[in-house]
């Protein structure tokens, strides 16, 4: 059993490292820039080329555009915006580190940079934005009105009620100069083109990175009622609330709007996403001659819950029990209502509770289920997330730990760690969302 629980890890590991792999931001980039199709690099020749790139996939992205340009003569000195743990030297960049998920003063530094840069841009010039999950808390650039401390304290907030990233992004594109179009503004008149690498799993382009190149249909109503819907209006900074109310009585300009005419001048290229990954392992796990299907490739909910109901499902379709190794696949972004004070991410979060759920109803065969970021960072830790089987649960008892009440307490961090639970892969250069992995076996004597 040992053995084969062995066995099942390792090729659990290898499978999200495929995902992973499949998400290389570098070759997305050079795929694009060296389409013949791409018409801002086969017109206007002599223009200048101004490069931004903003996410934790930034540096990667930027040296790969470096290369796949032609001529160094046309490029300006381009700007990278990404997180501590991502930040590497590139040749005719300055790069600067900031703060993810919470937005710091070096990436207020590094908003203001990338404005000035935008707002320098001329007619006929091309301002390059290379954007990747993680832009919209690094690039934090307040309206009036606000501090950044005031806007860390909303999303934090956010964060901690259990707000989904589109609700949090559409209170972040009304608190700011740059996202929901506004990079576009601030770039126009020259010519705008994006190339993305989705976070999202829909890959919605206007909520990736608070979409700070394409059109929002949200209103500052529509933020308000975010607050209002997860009932945390009344906990909300002053100035927040004060500016959110001026805007929905049309005091404050809102975010561009389709059919904007600086649209005309913008074009976005999606080069990588959840759903690329999710294939990516679905084809690593046939390779290994597992059954393999796919669970959902835009997994959402709250994480305790989605894997409870996850390990149902599967139960419910084993009626005459298990034949032959089996893979289910998925893809997506749960989320945590915190109400501990414990450590850990929603992926730590599923993988626990996946454990709890699996010895509550009694899943028969062997299994391995693992939850994992591909940025390889999970909420406020170093880690991926976690990577848990039958005999997890046993292991952190054995350390001392009660698990169920490490769940309770948003604590799967402490508990994980003590069975060597963890998934750890440093980080990985991009970020397309979370990765999960439930690889079944049959009992063997």
């Amino acid at each position: 059993m040992a053995q084969q629980l062995a066995i099942l890890r390792e090729q659990c590991l290898a499978f999200f490292r495929a995902g992973v792999a499949s998400a290389d931001p570098q070759t997305a980039v050079k795929r694009c820039l060296s389409n013949s199709d791409n018409h801002y690099f086969h017109r206007n020749n002599d223009a200048k080329i101004h490069i931004i790139a903003f996410g934790k996939a930034a540096c990667a992205m930027a040296k790969a555009a470096r290369q796949a340009i032609a001529t160094d003569k046309l490029l300006e000195p381009g700007i990278i915006v990404t997180t501590y743990d991502n930040v590497t030297p590139v040749d005719g960049f300055e790069v600067i580190g900031a703060g993810h998920p919470l937005p710091d003063q070096n990436g207020l530094l590094a908003a203001e940079k990338v404005a000035e840069k935008c707002l320098n841009a001329k007619q006929n010039q091309l301002v390059l934005a290379l954007i990747s999950g993680g832009g919209s808390a690094l690039l934090p650039y307040p309206v009036e009105g606000i501090s950044l401390a005031d806007k860390i304290a909303a999303t934090e907030l956010l964060l901690a009620c259990g707000a989904n990233i589109n609700q949090i992004n559409c209170v972040r594109k009304h608190l700011s100069k740059i996202k929901g179009g506004g990079l576009a503004r601030l770039a126009a008149p020259a010519d705008l083109q994006a190339l993305i690498l989705s976070d999202v799993l829909d890959n919605d382009l206007s909520a990736i990175a608070s979409g700070p190149t394409v059109a929002d249909t949200s209103t500052f109503s529509d933020a308000i009622e975010v607050f209002k819907s997860k009932k945390v209006w009344d906990k909300a900074p002053f100035t927040v609330k004060n500016y959110l109310e001026a805007g929905a009585a049309g005091l404050h300009q809102e975010t561009l709007k389709p059919g904007e005419p600086i649209f005309k001048q913008t074009t976005q290229t999606l080069i990588g996403s959840n759903s690329i990954s999710v294939d990516a392992v679905f084809t690593a796990a046939q390779q290994q001659n597992f059954v393999t299907t796919i669970y959902n490739k835009q997994l959402e909910g709250e994480a305790r819950a989605v894997a409870e109901q996850w390990l149902l499902d599967c139960k419910g379709q084993m009626v005459e029990g298990l034949t032959q190794a089996s893979a289910q696949i998925a893809g997506g972004e749960t989320t945590v209502t915190v109400t501990g004070n414990g450590k850990g991410g929603r992926n730590q979060e599923m993988a626990l509770a996946f454990a709890l759920a699996a010895e509550k109803h009694a899943l028969p065969c062997e299994w391995t289920f693992l939850s994992a970021g591909t940025d390889g960072r999970d909420g406020p830790t170093d880690e991926a997330g976690g990577i848990v089987n039958r005999q997890t649960l046993n292991k952190i008892r054995d350390a001392g730990i009660d698990p169920e009440t490490a769940l309770l307490n948003n604590d799967s961090y402490t508990a994980l760690h003590a069975a060597n639970a963890l998934v750890t892969i440093g980080a990985t250069g991009t970020n397309v969302a979370d990765l999960q992995i439930l690889l079944l076996h049959p009992f063997t004597e």
